[in-house]
């Protein structure tokens, strides 16, 4: 009989330990999809980097063209140095500033026909509107992850386990309210 009590105490104990590493190691998983998310985006970041000043350089060969938006864009690309090493929603904040720039200086070029029809600007143009694509699909696939780890953490058994792991819920990346205004276009 003490054997028999024996041996369902240690099925029990197995069983709990199965389920601990269980929970454990999804909320690693989940935990670590949202960093590969955050690299994904800090490599996009990278690109829209190295092509902006490869777009000033172009630009700059057009004296006639507006040097205050120029200023500001290499400004911005300058002060990209100091977020390297800054959190996610700092890096965004960055990201929404460089990306106003950009709507600035193509909003400006339709202005210079010359600038507009170069090649290597129009190739500059659609290679960052491509990344400008990815990097909101990139964001799109952080905040999904934040969720899957957010929705697990408040879960039962997770939410059990979860802060004691030291797993906390994970903010999203939000969009900047001047980007939530209506479009006003005069016709």
């Amino acid at each position: 009989m003490f054997s028999l009590l024996l041996a369902a105490a240690g099925f029990v104990v197995v069983v709990i330990a199965a389920m601990l590493l269980i929970i454990y190691n999804t909320l690693v998983a989940l935990r670590n999809g949202i960093g590969r998310a955050s690299a994904d985006i800090d490599v996009l970041l990278e690109k829209r980097h190295d092509l902006i000043g490869r777009l000033v350089d172009v630009v700059k060969g057009y004296s006639a063209y507006e040097k205050s938006v120029l200023v500001k864009v290499t400004q911005i690309r300058t002060q990209w140095a100091t977020v390297q090493d800054s959190s996610i929603n700092e890096k965004m904040q960055q990201s929404n500033q460089i990306s106003a720039a950009l709507k600035s200086i193509f909003a400006v070029a339709e202005n210079y026909p010359d600038l507009k029809a170069d090649k290597n600007f129009l190739e500059l143009q659609s290679s960052i509107y491509e990344i400008e694509t990815q990097i909101a699909d990139r964001r799109e696939f952080y905040n999904d992850s934040v969720y899957a780890l957010n929705t697990k953490i408040q879960q039962v058994p997770y939410n059990l386990l979860a802060g004691n792991l030291g797993f906390k819920a994970v903010p999203f990346l939000q969009v900047p309210e001047d980007e939530k205004a209506p479009v006003n276009v005069d016709m």
